[in-house]
């Protein structure tokens, strides 16, 4: 079942929530440079209990610094986007790493482009926060949601989690 709902009003603009029925299948911006492609048929359902977890959770994250998400998560990709998507949610909330440290964990010095490909490719903004991302020289490089949106997420981070125990 392909499942979608819309969560308004978000501090950075409209959120569609996609789900496969039981776990959150993508989160993408108002004018994501990489929209969801919905099969015929989606269903519009904001009463499945994954899209309330994650309005909760979400709402958590924007008024009260929650630092990691723990909602069932089933993203589309290849095996390299998985690797990739799972280092990303090991990036502390409030810090950034760039696309070349990510490559060389992966064991993967050269690839940083691909890195930035699969970054760019992360269907679950926010929840898996492709935002903490940034170039080598610290500079906030692409970000599907736009950079606006990248540096308004890294200055909540940092503004609500700083010093804090969350």
């Amino acid at each position: 079942m392909n499942t979608f709902t819309i969560l308004p009003a978000t501090p950075v603009g409209d959120l569609m929530l996609t789900s496969d029925g039981n776990a959150l299948t993508g989160v993408f911006f108002e004018g994501h440079s990489h929209p969801p492609k919905l099969p015929a048929g989606a269903i519009n359902d904001p009463s499945l209990p994954v899209f309330g977890e994650a309005t909760k959770q979400l709402k958590e994250y924007f008024e009260e610094g929650r630092r990691t998400f723990d909602i069932p998560l089933a993203p589309v990709g290849t095996p390299f986007q998985q690797s990739v998507w799972q280092r990303l949610r090991e990036i502390p909330a409030g810090t950034t790493v760039s696309y070349g440290s990510i490559a060389h964990e992966l064991g993967q010095p050269t690839a940083s482009r691909a890195v930035g490909a699969a970054v760019g490719r992360n269907p679950l903004s926010i929840i898996v926060p492709c935002h903490r991302v940034v170039g080598s020289t610290g500079k906030l490089t692409g970000f599907a949601g736009g950079t606006d949106r990248k540096r308004w997420l890294l200055e909540l981070e940092t503004g609500l989690f700083h010093g804090a125990n969350r």
